[in-house]
């Protein structure tokens, strides 16, 4: 793999640069209600030394009521600056999550103008299936200042989305089951029609990972956009069930040299709670 503090970096790249003044290190471990897990919990329990906690559900636009919708330009500054982290860091993002979740603050730290942000390929599975360090305690944490430009262009509302899919001058990339994509199970979050946004394509999110949690080469990302139906080099919106797992999509995007794709925040959450927006089943 080709080590990118833009997009994704190894377990050697870090351990390599792990004593670097100006890096910084995030937990970013999200768990679906269902699984029991408290992702909190076992950050205190046992995370990369120096590793700051990202809650990605305290984190968010609480006018919202959707689920951990991108936070205020305010908010991120305050919680950025109260963890140590700002303006000449280099930001590395793990998580120890089934969803790989660390994708979704690579992206809101780029939805803020942040662009020295990586993904850690493989997690904290990977980092300890290594022997490499791990530690309980917390982080020293200075205030740092943060400068913030949010990008509007990376993130999709409902109507804009609408749109798209009426227009088809985007590809709408789906990251949730193919079972859920079909219409064929219900939604894990109640109240939620069952089906996918018309015109949308099926990439499930583990496609685009190997076994041990790290992403596939480019070539095989762009392989598999292709398998999917999805041209990878057309504008691109990620959507999936509450906007993580298409990070995961966005993320993979950028690794293969797309830079116009945006993320579909409220994803299916929103579009299947509202009854006058159309949905599809079946396959795209």
């Amino acid at each position: 793999m080709q080590d990118d503090p833009k997009t994704l970096v190894s377990t050697e790249w870090l351990a390599a640069h792990l004593s670097d003044p100006d890096l910084r290190i995030i937990d970013a471990s999200w768990h679906m209600p269902a699984t029991g897990r408290d992702a909190r919990a076992e950050y205190d329990a046992c995370h990369i030394p120096n590793a700051r906690f990202f809650d990605i559900d305290a984190i968010s636009d609480k006018r919202s009521t959707l689920p951990h919708m991108a936070p205020p330009v305010e908010l991120f500054i305050s919680r950025m600056r109260a963890m140590g982290i700002g303006d000449g860091h280099q930001v590395v993002v793990y998580d120890n999550s089934d969803v790989h979740s660390a994708a979704r603050v690579w992206w809101t730290f780029r939805l803020m103008g942040k662009t020295d942000v990586a993904v850690l390929d493989g997690g904290l599975g990977k980092w300890q299936a290594e022997g490499r360090a791990v530690e309980d305690m917390p982080p020293m944490l200075r205030d740092r200042h943060i400068t913030v430009q949010r990008q509007a262009g990376l993130v999709r509302d409902v109507t804009q989305v609408a749109a798209a899919s009426k227009l088809r001058d985007h590809e709408i990339i789906d990251a949730r089951s193919p079972e859920r994509f079909r219409g064929e199970v219900e939604e894990p979050r109640p109240g939620l029609r069952s089906g996918h946004i018309p015109g949308s394509r099926n990439l499930p999110y583990g496609r685009l990972l190997n076994a041990d949690g790290t992403m596939k080469s480019p070539e095989e990302l762009r392989a598999a956009f292709e398998a999917a139906g999805v041209d990878p080099d057309r504008p691109a919106i990620t959507t999936c069930g509450s906007g993580v797992t298409a990070a995961i999509l966005s993320l993979a995007l950028e690794r293969i040299g797309n830079r116009n794709h945006s993320l579909y925040d409220g994803s299916w959450t929103e579009w299947g709670s509202f009854p006058d927006l159309n949905i599809a089943t079946g396959d795209a």
